[in-house]
């Protein structure tokens, strides 16, 4: 198989697969969520101003935790425009996606968690990407170190390396499975699923950063396992005080005898 893996339609037309393919992923992405969306808890009006914040924060996260990469070169390229604007991380992505999220909410006075009706459709929309970013081989910058694993992947320089793209796809696919799940059992707290997501997610990432060939300027860490670190430790304390907090409803609720 030759990378990048063009997508051809016709003999005068093809298109690279990283383009094809994040573009599909976010179409689809958000046709998943108009379609899976709670829509007697969020109007529409609200649901989209949630998405724009999202789509915001998500932009400026992504290139924010990508500059933190290799903080030393992002400092000497600082007036390198196409440096700065090349790169952008799924992290980075979605932690700053909340936080766009959160600020959208409190500029339209919605109170109510959101998180939900994201999970499954961004767990969608990143398989998709992560195939675009597999067909691109090197170019992407997302495979992992060299391995002798029957996994591994020459990509086109005659090295096997860990295709982290598809172990990325086989998680997503059983973390999607394991979400769907608790959303139709129903019984937790309003944001639960998001937070399991993210966790989920978080954990996968910090984990298999480590065999990918990217700097790791912060002990033995990289950028994106600081931030995962952080999400992880937010969200961990989220759902146990959620938790308690769901226990002590249910308590107050059952009637004195």
């Amino acid at each position: 198989m030759a990378f990048p893996a063009y997508i051809r339609i016709g003999d005068f037309l093809s298109i690279h697969p990283h383009f094809l393919l994040e573009s599909l992923a976010y179409f689809i992405g958000f046709r998943v969520y108009l379609y899976t969306r709670s829509k007697e808890r969020t109007p529409v009006d609200k649901a989209l101003a949630v998405v724009a914040g999202a789509i915001v924060g998500a932009a400026l996260g992504s290139k924010m935790l990508y500059w933190l990469e290799d903080p030393l070169q992002t400092v000497q390229r600082w007036n390198d425009l196409v440096y700065l604007m090349e790169g952008k991380t799924i992290v980075g992505g979605l932690l700053g996606g909340l936080i766009g999220v959160e600020v959208a909410k409190k500029m339209i006075g919605w109170t109510r968690s959101t998180g939900d009706d994201f999970a499954i459709p961004l767990v969608v929309g990143m398989m998709i990407g992560r195939i675009g970013c597999f067909l691109t081989g090197l170019g992407d910058h997302t495979y992992g170190t060299e391995t002798t694993w029957i996994t591994g992947v020459d990509f086109g320089d005659g090295v096997l390396r860990h295709p982290t793209q598809l172990y990325e796809i086989a998680f997503l696919a059983a973390l999607g499975a394991v979400l769907l799940y608790v959303k139709k059992r129903g019984r937790l707290w309003n944001g639960a699923v998001f937070q399991f997501f993210m966790i989920g997610y978080l954990a996968f990432r910090l984990l298999i950063d480590f065999i990918k060939p990217t700097p790791h300027p912060y002990l033995i860490l990289n950028n994106i396992q600081l931030a995962c670190i952080a999400g992880l430790i937010y969200y961990i304390w989220l759902v146990r005080k959620q938790k308690k907090e769901n226990v002590h409803a249910e308590e107050s609720s059952v009637p004195v005898l």
